[in-house]
């Protein structure tokens, strides 16, 4: 095998992780890394050593899914209890960091009160001095803002803390993401690389370009004690073609949750990426096979771990020309720098739009359409639908938004028209506000609030208001997180009955009595539209 062409395996897992757990978005930000470290991965740390039977037996517990706790038995009490030793000593300067936030957010509760705050620059704790801006807004409610550029050349980020796990899968089910580490498991195989390390990208290309054996043992650094098991995650066996698409109209292909690939001869387009491994299943689906060898434009429509999801960007940065964003605003906890992020990830070409700016392209034109919701109110700025014009034809992929306010639409519709094409979430039983922002808040929401401001997309009467409003002649309703091959980063289990499906069926209905094609999608979908 040394010196022969070999592909990697189709069914070969890569998780990028952050000091031993799986690496979203958040862990990359230094600030919000800090926060999730001191007030997430710490917590659950100590509550499984403390009570690993009371972990063992929830995760048994179908209605507890996505619950902080440990996917582990109890004979995993060691481990945590090493994992969690070394991130005190490894991340002591991020814990102090964390708390430091905390305390400089109480601070400015209790004493800043409309009044200048230039006396309080005194009073910001040592490791935030020059990271910080202490602002008002127009109502005088003081908050600070982080100048995330200089922390991301600053000790607290720090690569070090960044590896991969590789191993072979045959199913879908993995440990839920948010609550369980990844530790040292027989068949699993860590890298200790950087994420931006160009070798990943030499490593992943082998997808679909064999490479010799030796070429990308020595390229990765393999040592000989890891050399028998990273031999057995390539093959020699060649893998299908991809057939690009050359009609004249546009065709998409659904991938799972809110993944969309848009094509035409010329060009393509792929929507919050999130692929799945090939293997063996009843549930077909399309997998990194079914991708073009080059992706002319990834676009994202928010910062949440299920549309930036690293472990499928990460494989495929070596395909993509460009990565297109909504533009960073703020510098609030709340909402991290997305541009920095990929940045320091290793990606080349990342473009920011704003709100009804838009990228032309040949044949093609892209256009940051605003959306409210799915960030329980928090000022998050860094979300966009897209509209994508190619061919004469329009599509707009809404994802989360939350139609609340039905008149932004209609504005919306009065300058673009309407369209011909609607992707709408209508996952909208939502999670509390906690489940991704509980660590930044410098003290715990009251239940009643945490569990009111919820994290969801449209309801019915929200959705058929975008329906009316756009006049489309499809609707795919996506973004529900059903795929079982998402489960471990969204935990979603549905039931005829739960509010997502028996409001998206009454969407479906409502469309199809209107004469408008309307399919919830699920596994895989292919439309061309001519």
């Amino acid at each position: 095998m040394n010196n022969d062409p070999v592909y990697l395996k189709p069914n070969l897992v890569s998780e990028p992780l952050f000091d031993r757990w799986y690496a979203w978005a958040n862990l990359i930000s230094p600030a919000t890394a800090a926060m999730n470290i001191l007030d997430r991965h710490i917590k659950i740390m100590d509550s499984y050593i403390l009570a690993p039977e009371i972990h063992e037996e929830v995760v048994r517990n179908p209605d507890m899914i996505g619950a902080p706790f440990m996917d582990f038995k109890t004979n995993r009490v060691e481990d945590i209890k090493r994992l969690r030793e070394s991130t005190l000593k490894k991340q002591a300067r991020k814990i102090e960091f964390a708390q430091a936030v905390k305390d400089l957010n109480l601070t400015l509760s209790k004493e800043a009160k409309g009044y200048t705050l230039e006396p309080l620059y005194k009073k910001v704790p040592e490791v935030l001095k020059g990271y910080v801006e202490l602002v008002y807004d127009i109502n005088n409610n003081a908050s600070l803002r982080f100048f995330e550029s200089l922390l991301y050349k600053s000790e607290f980020f720090d690569r070090s803390s960044q590896s991969l796990a590789l191993y072979l899968i045959d199913q879908d089910e993995r440990p839920f993401v948010l609550s369980t580490p990844r530790i040292d498991d027989t068949g699993v195989l860590h890298l200790a690389v950087p994420f931006d390390h160009e070798a990943l990208d030499e490593l992943f290309e082998m997808h679909y370009k064999p490479k010799p054996y030796s070429y990308i043992k020595e390229k990765i650094g393999i040592q000989p004690e890891q050399e028998e098991l990273f031999k057995s995650f390539f093959t020699d066996k060649t893998p299908e073609t991809y057939n690009k698409y050359k009609g004249e109209g546009i065709r998409t292909r659904y991938f799972g949750h809110a993944c969309i690939l848009v094509e035409t001869k010329d060009i393509s387009i792929l929507s919050d990426p999130v692929i799945s491994y090939d293997y063996d299943t009843e549930l077909s689906r399309y997998t990194y096979k079914d991708l073009p060898e080059v992706i002319d434009y990834v676009v994202i429509t928010h910062n949440h771990q299920d549309h930036i999801l690293l472990e499928t960007m990460l494989q495929l940065r070596n395909r993509i020309k460009c990565v297109l964003i909504p533009k960073t605003l703020g510098g609030g906890i709340q909402d991290p720098n997305l541009k920095l992020m990929f940045q320091n990830l290793g990606f080349k070409n990342v473009i920011e739009i704003e709100e009804l700016e838009s990228l032309d392209l040949p044949g093609c034109t892209i256009t940051g359409v605003p959306f409210i919701g799915e960030h329980g109110d928090l000022d998050c700025r860094t979300k966009m639908c897209h509209h994508v014009k190619l061919n004469n034809m329009s599509l707009l992929f809404a994802a989360d938004s939350c139609n609340v306010e039905p008149r932004l639409y209609e504005h919306v519709q009065k300058i673009m028209g309407n369209i011909d094409v609607l992707f709408l979430g209508m996952e909208c039983d939502g999670a509390p506000l906690s489940y991704l922002y509980g660590p930044y808040f410098s003290q715990p929401l009251p239940r009643e609030a945490d569990y009111g401001r919820l994290l969801r997309g449209s309801d019915y009467d929200e959705a058929i208001a975008m329906v009316n409003c756009f006049n489309p002649k499809d609707v795919f309703i996506y973004a529900m997180g059903q795929e079982p091959w998402i489960k471990h980063i969204m935990a979603k289990q549905y039931t005829d009955t739960c509010k997502a499906i028996t409001h998206s069926n009454r969407l479906i209905n409502e469309c199809n009595q209107k004469g408008i094609t309307a399919v919830r999608l699920f596994r895989e979908k292919e439309v061309i539209y001519t």
